[in-house]
């Protein structure tokens, strides 16, 4: 029993080490890459799976052209209106969450995370009601990418 119990644990340390919550709303997927790695696989498989990439934003070239320093640091805008409008019905303030984003930093470790909005934390700052099936699915695509991704 006490071995069972323990590679139990072992297994859940492993699982949970690539998977955090780095701020309120915000799950973080640790990455294998670098940040222009990890941002180039992102969008990708966004790509592939037939969602549009609306924009890239390197907030470290903006910080280097105003004289400042800053870790590599990028954002990927991206979205698909046939799921992102189901959400707007629901509750119409959720449209300033949307489209999607995804953050790729490297922390002070020199470790890599993407991060992104967490769905349940959407649901809960707009008041979404109606639409789990529609929010489920957003996390399990959003699961995917960083996966996808980070991997």
């Amino acid at each position: 029993m006490r071995c069972i119990l323990r590679l139990v644990l072992v297994a859940s340390t492993l699982l949970f080490a690539t998977l955090t919550h780095a701020a309120d709303g915000l799950i973080a997927v640790k990455s294998s890459h670098d940040v222009k790695a990890t941002a180039d696989k992102l969008e990708s498989v966004l790509k592939e799976k037939g969602m549009t990439v609306m924009a890239r934003v390197n907030h470290q070239q903006g910080a280097e052209k105003a004289g400042l320093a800053l870790r590599p640091t990028e954002v990927v805008i991206f979205g698909n209106p046939k799921v992102g409008t189901p959400l707007m019905q629901c509750a119409q303030s959720v449209a300033i969450d949307l489209p999607q984003k995804a953050l790729i930093w490297e922390d002070a470790n020199g470790e890599v995370w993407l991060g992104y909005n967490d769905p349940q934390y959407l649901k809960g700052r707009h008041g979404i009601e109606g639409c789990d099936e529609v929010l489920d699915k957003v996390s399990g695509a959003l699961g995917n990418f960083a996966k996808a991704a980070t991997q």
